[in-house]
């Protein structure tokens, strides 16, 4: 990005005087908008229709754009028998006081917001366009950050459900591919009496490898881990028991186990912006034919060295006589049962929110909230944002009023 770039994103003066939009009158009602998704392979919906009701029973408005659940299998009708106004045009939706969403806004999404607006949404810093950001700035937005909202433990509670979820449905997707429907050996993974179980390799102890492992375990597979921090090690073996083979990420080690897998989970986030590849080309062409790599780190680069971006319709390919899915957000894979998760952690967290009059009054009481804020009122919270497009940063503890 170019210097006079970055000097146009520049903002130096907190704007303290644009207030925020009220909820209604006594403090314990919103307006809330649901705008349908469109970006691709996005099929998750964050509110199912009875936390639609239980929110609308409350005296709460929402509105939804129409077939903003259908990927979900959620119809308009169930939205609408829940107490939603179902509209035909996004602009409708865009009238709310706080605005829920999937993905990150688009420019032309942000050109239907106005001044004081809550967002709730994904962030995705990756990928963030600074241009966007600036827009998001200048029309002095809330915006909350679903990955970066923290609970009561600490934890990120939308990321450990996504990849849970993720973890689980690996394991499954392999089971698919290692039938003959699927190109693959004509095997039932798991064990069964009298047959050698299945061998699964896990990269990455964390959340994804967790329930990788859980599944695995629980259909009989043998399972090695390998991860590079020893402390998510202990941590998994002491879940599921000494006999759970774990491994520091050691070459030659991980070439013999790849060398007599059936299945390869590739879940090894890493510390910086990309993944690491930690399985290269050569260890790929010593396994079994029609193995299967499954690189659910695709989404920030993958695991594997032969990995290419693959989609829903066409989730897979072969090289090396080995069958690679590398299909992004493997949740949305299952959009019902991850719109149910989202809408568990969305739904008290809106609610709370009401109780307490609004969204300034929740951030003051709720640190994990303000975790995931990276702009109140315009104004820039978010310190790797701050340095990565070169924006003065904000402490939000000051702006909420926590030390004036």
């Amino acid at each position: 990005m170019s210097q006079q770039t970055l000097e146009s994103l520049k903002i130096t003066k907190p704007e303290t005087q644009v207030q925020f939009l009220k909820f209604k009158d006594d403090g314990k009602h919103m307006s809330l908008g649901i705008p349908k998704e469109f970006t691709f392979q996005e099929n998750r919906v964050p509110l199912t229709p009875a936390a639609v009701k239980l929110l609308t029973d409350r005296g709460n408005h929402i509105t939804i754009e129409t077939g903003a659940g259908k990927n979900a299998n959620f119809s308009d009708h169930q939205y609408s028998e829940a107490g939603a106004r179902i509209v035909s045009h996004a602009s409708e939706v865009y009238e709310s006081d706080v605005i829920l969403k999937i993905d990150p806004p688009t420019i032309s999404e942000i050109a239907l917001m106005k001044t004081g607006q809550l967002l709730i949404s994904a962030l995705q810093i990756n990928q963030l366009d600074g241009i966007l950001l600036k827009k998001l700035m200048e029309k002095k937005i809330n915006a909350m950050a679903y990955e970066f909202i923290q609970d009561e433990s600490s934890a990120l509670p939308i990321i450990r459900a996504m990849s849970e979820i993720a973890g689980t449905a690996a394991i499954l997707i392999a089971a698919e591919y290692l039938n003959n429907t699927h190109i693959g050996k004509g095997e039932l993974l798991g064990g069964f009496a009298g047959v050698p179980p299945t061998q699964v390799v896990v990269i990455g102890a964390g959340a994804v490898g967790e329930f990788a492992t859980k599944a695995a375990l629980g259909l009989g597979a043998n399972v090695k881990i390998f991860d590079n921090n020893v402390y998510r090690l202990r941590r998994i073996q002491k879940s599921f028991g000494l006999h759970l083979y774990t491994s520091t990420i050691q070459p030659s080690v991980l070439k013999s186990s790849l060398e007599r897998a059936d299945v390869v989970i590739g879940a090894l986030a890493g510390n910086s912006h990309r993944s690491p590849v930690v399985i290269s080309e050569d260890m790929i062409m010593a396994m079994r034919p029609n193995s299967i790599l499954i690189d659910v780190a695709i989404d920030r680069g993958g695991n594997f060295e032969t990995s290419e971006l693959t989609t829903h319709e066409k989730p897979i390919f072969k090289k090396h006589d080995v069958i690679h899915y590398c299909v992004p957000n493997i949740p949305s894979r299952v959009s019902r049962t991850a719109s149910y998760a989202l809408s568990n952690i969305f739904t008290p967290m809106l609610d709370q929110m009401v109780d307490e009059g609004g969204f300034a009054e929740f951030l003051k009481i709720n640190k994990g909230i303000r975790k995931g804020t990276y702009l109140y009122k315009g104004n820039l919270t978010n310190k790797n944002l701050a340095d990565k497009f070169g924006i003065k940063y904000h402490d939000i503890d000051l702006l909420v009023g926590l030390f004036s």
